[in-house]
């Protein structure tokens, strides 16, 4: 069986890692590809950092700091505490044993990798096994827009806190971006399209702002399945309700069901939202009832099993 995977996961939010670490419990991890969005790539003190990509692939290689969210379990500061009475601003928290991933990734783009390469590198030497792959080679960076500024990502999420409403959205050069080599094909192969359950319009929209990634997703003949980020009105963690209200949408299940619109073939939500239910159909998509807050891997797993067989 191939499986396909669709994911993306801001840092410091864990629903999307809890449901592919339940995914590569239900499958031969051989078999699945996971898409990492790359808007919020950036570079900081010379180096290239890939937030996303590096949370699936310390979270997949059972190394990643479960309390926070993010980086690496035990991980020392000391670097950071330098480079702050150095003089640099410390506002993006990377620990010394993070530093190491960033500093391999930078040589290896610097040695003419492409990120996709080096990507699967770090994979092989952290003995992840599933195929992670960026959605392009090309700089895609989301800009978040707000009534005074245009906020590189990481400046909204993490120096600003998500305290700025945000009134749009640019997926820069994602006109230019090409999807990753094999990229188009696996998703028209594919048995499953699962959507891991991300915010949608941050963390998902600029993966479909490849155009060729989202018409391949349109095309193809595999069920389309996402799990609601949205639970009770609210996001479990981070600005997804806050950002989807403020940009039109409805901070709802239906809200999600509505912003990914005829991509969608099935969508899973909680039992607190079952009244959501119907509305839902009426936009022609299926709807499984679930308890979809995922507190422990047993919970990760029913809900992969879930995801793969709906």
């Amino acid at each position: 069986m191939r499986v396909y995977g669709f994911s993306c996961c801001p840092c410091g939010w864990r629903g999307c890692t809890r449901l592919l670490r339940g995914l590569v419990r239900v499958f031969p991890p051989e078999e699945l590809t996971i898409i990492g969005n790359t808007g919020d790539d950036f570079e900081l003190y010379g180096l290239h950092i890939s937030p996303d990509l590096d949370i699936v692939i310390y979270t997949l290689a059972g190394i990643v700091d479960e309390a926070k969210g993010w980086g690496l379990a035990g991980d020392t500061f000391n670097c950071l505490g330098m480079l702050e009475r150095l003089g640099f601003e410390t506002w993006f928290k990377l620990g010394d044993r993070d530093l190491a991933t960033h500093v391999t990734r930078t040589k290896m783009l610097r040695d003419g990798l492409t990120l996709a390469q080096a990507t699967a590198k770090l994979c092989r030497r952290l003995n992840v096994k599933v195929r992670l792959v960026p959605m392009s080679n090309n700089p895609v960076r989301t800009k978040i827009l707000t009534e005074e500024f245009c906020l590189d990502f990481q400046e909204y999420f993490v120096k600003r806190r998500t305290k700025d409403e945000v009134k749009g959205m640019v997926f820069e050069d994602s006109d230019k971006a090409e999807p990753t080599i094999g990229l188009v094909d696996a998703i028209r192969n594919a048995e499953r399209v699962a959507i891991c359950p991300s915010n949608p319009v941050l963390s998902v929209a600029p993966i479909l702002s490849v155009q060729a990634i989202r018409q391949a997703i349109m095309k193809t003949e595999a069920r389309v399945v996402d799990v609601s980020p949205i639970v009770g009105g609210k996001a479990i963690r981070g600005p997804a309700d806050r950002v989807m209200a403020s940009l039109g949408f409805e901070a709802s299940t239906f809200g999600v069901a509505k912003y990914y619109g005829d991509l969608l073939d099935h969508l899973i939500i909680d039992k607190i939202d079952e009244k959501d239910r119907s509305r839902i159909e009426s936009l022609g998509v299926e709807v499984s009832v679930e308890d979809s807050v995922m507190r422990c891997i047993e919970d990760s797993v029913r809900l992969a099993t879930t995801v793969m067989t709906e």
